[in-house]
């Protein structure tokens, strides 16, 4: 069975979690794996998840976004563009328009939205305009539901009247990911690897849950490689593998160029060989005193 015996993480691990961000850790992988499952991940996370963003504005006695508007310190590109910023999350996924007014003199924010039960506001300090004494801003601002980047010259409204200015959406409610792979110990070997994954988001969505569902999309992807029925195996006798053990690995920490600082936190946290050594993450170090 040539899929058979490779090292598998024994789980995928939360080290902090909030609304926003989230680290999480899988261990072990064989060599080279670590890297191979993070930037699948990554890519995914980027690029495949759905999510709420900005589709159309439409400001009340402005024709195009070119155009200046009335009392406003900002003209409509400037103001359009502060509304692409809004982030949004939705009870429902058929587009949805929610309608801002505002006058001045005021610094008018998301915040200034009106209230919409299917709608919940996640940005709502983003600036959208600052408006002069007795300036009136009337804007309705459609959302859908969506995936990846489309194009302002790529959406088509076929409810909308005339006045409507279509935007550049950003649909992915993930902001930003990052992985780093760190060697781990396992069954006797140091080159194993560890996965640790960083996610932001945009609150529409937990970290760990767009985690889940990028695993899903890629699970359901490599699913239509299987060409073959896993056969039944007969039970077998297990025969225990002879592991060669690196011999530094047995080493004390005494043995190591440390100067007397690093030594004294070692000895502290009663860390005494390499094995015990190398088998600490980058953060279990720092927090060593």
């Amino acid at each position: 069975m040539h899929w058979k015996g490779i090292s598998k993480p024994k789980g995928f691990v939360t080290q902090e979690a909030t609304q926003f961000y989230g680290r999480f850790t899988a261990e072990p992988f064989e060599r080279g794996f670590g890297v191979t499952v993070g930037n699948s991940l990554r890519r995914v996370l980027l690029s495949s998840l759905k999510g709420w963003s900005v589709t159309a504005v439409e400001i009340e006695g402005v024709q195009h976004q070119f155009s200046a508007v009335p009392g406003a310190v900002e003209d409509a590109t400037e103001i359009i563009l502060n509304i692409k910023k809004l982030r949004t999350k939705l009870s429902v996924f058929h587009p949805k328009v929610v309608y801002l007014s505002a006058k001045g003199p005021k610094m008018v924010t998301a915040a200034d939205i009106k209230p919409d039960p299917d709608v919940e506001l996640l940005n709502p300090d983003i600036h959208i305009a600052e408006l002069d004494e007795g300036a009136k801003l009337n804007i309705a601002i459609r959302i859908e539901y969506g995936r990846g980047y489309v194009p302002a010259e790529q959406h088509v409204f076929d409810d909308l009247p005339e006045g409507w200015i279509p935007v550049d959406s950003v649909f992915s409610p993930v902001r930003k990911v990052d992985f780093r792979v760190q060697n781990v110990l396992h069954l006797q070997r140091a080159d194993y690897d560890r996965l640790l994954l960083e996610v932001w988001t945009d609150g529409s969505i937990a970290p760990l849950d767009a985690t889940a569902h990028a695993s899903k999309i890629l699970k359901d992807i490599f699913l239509n490689f299987i060409t073959f029925e896993e056969p039944e195996e007969p039970e077998e006798e297990k025969v225990e593998e002879k592991i060669e053990i690196n011999p530094n690995l047995r080493k004390s920490i005494e043995e190591l160029d440390l100067g007397s600082r690093p030594m004294y936190c070692l000895r502290a946290a009663k860390i005494t060989s390499v094995a015990q050594l190398v088998s600490k993450t980058d953060q279990d170090l720092l927090k060593l005193e």
